[in-house]
């Protein structure tokens, strides 16, 4: 008795490409033929067929199924496979919740999850500017920004429509009435002094892409609020004490509310 390799693909539940792959990887012994050319699988095919099959089927992948079929003492090698399947459950339950949020608040799948409850306040340059600043902030330093534009005041929505090609009384009204709020903040949240310390990418880095973001997303009369933001906020503190480097980026994403 013998079995053909679409016989052998049913009686497994696999197929037929899949049993050429294992022949053309060498985890499968390719069979004699019959005098018609076609294979004749054996019971030895079938046992080994079945092997391979449920080593996939716990996730061991083909790379590393000889050597785990070969492995008097597989222990380490199944405690490493465990490690990699708990590190995958993990990831697929924290995307869950990131899902879970996102419908919940129905936020477009590229937002934070951190900003998926403020996703409908939020114009699609700050949602730009969230992305990017997720990626150069600290956990810690996206909890405390999460918190700061969480606060909604109209001056916000006054940034996000200034006109380009707003004049200069405008343009410093606008800043003087958001530096009081900007002071404020610093107050209440430390960490918007210099909130590119603790950046995961290095502060020189995480400074430099997020002027660059703010250069190149915010209009030209924003760009002005927030130069003339920066001149108020070095007059208005002492000089030691001062971090201008980084209020444009920051105080950018503080108008984002």
């Amino acid at each position: 008795m013998a079995w053909s390799t679409r016989q052998l693909a049913d009686l497994t539940g696999s197929t037929v490409k899949a049993i050429r792959h294992y022949h053309e990887i060498g985890l499968l012994d390719v069979p004699e033929r019959a005098a018609n050319g076609y294979k004749q699988y054996q019971v030895s095919h079938l046992i080994r067929l079945l092997q391979i099959k449920r080593l996939r089927d716990l996730g061991v992948p083909l790379s590393q199924v000889a050597a785990l079929g070969n492995d008097e003492e597989p222990d380490e090698a199944i405690r490493a496979l465990d490690a990699e399947l708990a590190a995958t459950v993990e990831r697929l339950n924290r995307v869950r919740a990131e899902l879970a949020v996102i419908l919940r608040h129905r936020a477009p799948m590229h937002v934070p999850p951190e900003f998926a409850p403020l996703s409908q306040d939020l114009s699609d340059t700050n949602q730009s500017l969230f992305m990017i600043f997720s990626t150069v902030f600290s956990e810690e330093g996206m909890e405390e920004f999460r918190q700061i534009v969480a606060v909604r005041d109209d001056l916000g929505d006054e940034f996000d429509v200034l006109p380009p090609d707003a004049d200069d009384a405008t343009v410093d009204r606008l800043a003087e009435r958001i530096l009081p709020l900007v002071r404020r903040m610093r107050d209440e949240h430390p960490w918007s002094n210099d909130p590119v310390a603790d950046s995961p990418r290095g502060a020189e880095l995480a400074e430099s892409t997020m002027a660059q973001a703010v250069v190149e997303l915010y209009n030209p009369a924003q760009l002005r609020v927030l130069q003339r933001l920066n001149v108020l906020l070095e007059q208005a503190t002492d000089a030691n004490d001062d971090t201008p480097g980084h209020d444009a980026a920051h105080d950018a994403g503080r108008r984002g509310q």
